[in-house]
């Protein structure tokens, strides 16, 4: 009842803020409500703020005691949605398969696939020496099993 309740005005106040989308939604056997959001263009505390509120305020705490945590994802969190990808473009990005782990600049993404570029060190084809050559690999999302921005300080 709670769950299914919160997760309906959850969806309400998502759909007056169609920039943010849903990454995870929990309700525990001790009726602890966790959110976790993303956006198109980040997440404020004002938009935790405003999700937070439109859920609480519609709910009873003398029908059912809870608590409430909306959060955004977090700057390390691994990317869950093909929507992230696409707001993530231009940055750099580590990207874990069955095949092994990538790095590279995230240049394209759509709802199946992503791109990633990057510069590597090869030996030349005639003579010796290396030289430096453009990658590029296009993964598809069922492949990936963690991709995570790589963040610079």
């Amino acid at each position: 009842m709670l769950k299914e309740k919160a997760y309906e005005l959850l969806e309400k106040a998502l759909e007056e803020k169609d920039e943010l989308f849903l990454i995870d939604f929990k309700v525990s056997p001790d009726n602890k409500i966790k959110v976790v959001l993303d956006g198109d263009t980040g997440v404020s505390l004002e938009d935790c703020m405003a999700i937070s509120r439109a859920i609480e305020h519609n709910l009873d705490r003398e029908e059912q005691d809870f608590s409430l945590e909306v959060t955004s994802a977090g700057a390390s969190s691994p990317l869950e949605l093909p929507r992230q990808y696409k707001k993530n473009i231009g940055r750099k990005l580590k990207v874990k398969t069955q095949d092994g782990e990538l790095e590279g600049t995230l240049t394209a993404a759509n709802d199946e696939n992503l791109t990633l570029e990057w510069k590597a060190r090869e030996p030349k084809p005639i003579g010796k020496g290396k030289h430096t050559v453009q990658k590029k690999e296009v993964i598809s999302f069922s492949e990936v099993i963690e991709a995570k921005v790589v963040l610079k300080f």
